[in-house]
């Protein structure tokens, strides 16, 4: 029917009839909070390109945890910073390292039963040059040694298991490590452990402010090697597909707001629990805006939630999460 007959703004009358008919839907559940594990006691540290955000030791770590629960939101993402970094990155996967010690001490409280522990597996923060593996070649003609990195997440990816971690994030965009590590927590005695996989993980602009967050920025070269070239979404079909048949559980799509097609073409293709991350530069972004006046905080932070959500996101990495959970009270 058309107008007069059909008129769109019935439903739009009262916020009691847009709730009632609202499709897409936010809650504190579907959002998971990263946090930056640093070494040290009582450390708070703020991270100057991301208004909100710290590297924390362990204790503080445990506080934000607590305060997360309180609101209802529904994981940690861990990030480490250890003390020490070598050409391997072999903090990553030591069993005393900064996030097996901060994911034993957040499940040994009972308190923070509700989230879900996921421990980004990656080499990046542990390598003193700042790549994801072992390196081959040399200066900025340097690359990633697939094959040999390989081994070395599994290792870390056991490590995390073993120290607590609910769910195992492997970040790196190495060929093969889904399957690598899904034989080795297999093999461990970690076959209910899921994989959640940034299977589609572009090489972004947007990243800046995280390598400040987890002091990653390679010292040589850079990612585009391994990391997917921004243009192409059949290319991360096959990513996702691969990924998938390797074993994956859940998929994570990176950044999002920039690539909500890659997000709307994953949610259409494959069934699993599809995630997205809402990277430091799009946060930054929107807080560089709400300092200058320029946009209204709390209406553009949960648009650009919203959006992810809409594309087809069933969960949300964001630095927003509590802000917006304490907004959805």
């Amino acid at each position: 029917m058309q107008f007069p007959v059909t008129r769109m703004r019935r439903l739009r009358r009262t916020e009691a009839m847009r709730s009632l008919t609202r499709e897409t839907f936010l809650q504190p559940s579907q959002f998971i909070s990263p946090l930056f594990i640093c070494p040290g006691e009582g450390v708070r540290k703020p991270i100057s390109s991301m208004p909100g955000v710290f590297n924390l030791s362990v204790d503080e770590a445990l506080k934000e945890a607590a305060e997360c629960a309180s609101l209802g939101i529904g994981g940690l993402l861990l990030f480490g910073l250890p003390e020490s970094k070598d050409l391997e990155g072999s903090g990553a996967y030591a069993d005393d390292g900064i996030v097996q010690r901060a994911l034993r001490a957040l499940k040994a409280d009972s308190a923070l039963q509700s989230l879900v522990m996921i421990a980004d597996t990656c080499l990046c923060e542990y390598t003193s040059h700042g790549h994801c593996g072992p390196l081959t070649g040399e200066g900025n003609d340097c690359t990633v040694d697939n094959d040999a990195t390989l081994p070395l997440l599994a290792k870390t990816a056991v490590s995390q298991a073993r120290a607590g971690a609910d769910i195992i994030a492997p970040s790196d965009m190495m060929d093969g490590r889904v399957s690598a590590i899904r034989d080795a927590l297999d093999e461990a005695g970690f076959a209910e452990t899921p994989i959640m996989s940034y299977a589609a993980k572009f090489a972004s602009a947007f990243y800046g402010p995280f390598r400040e967050a987890a002091d990653s920025t390679p010292q040589m070269g850079d990612r585009r090697g391994y990391q997917m070239a921004g243009g192409n979404v059949r290319e991360a079909m096959r990513e996702i597909e691969l990924d998938v048949a390797e074993g994956a559980d859940m998929l994570l799509a990176k950044p999002a707001g920039p690539y909500l097609d890659v997000i709307r073409a994953t949610r259409e293709r494959f069934d699993l629990p599809l995630g997205a991350y809402q990277v430091s530069g799009e946060y930054s972004m929107l807080h560089a805006a709400f300092e200058r006046g320029w946009l209204e905080k709390e209406r553009a932070m949960m648009e650009s939630l919203l959006a992810i959500r809409r594309a087809g996101a069933d969960f949300i990495v964001t630095y927003f999460a509590k802000e917006a959970s304490q907004r959805l009270r």
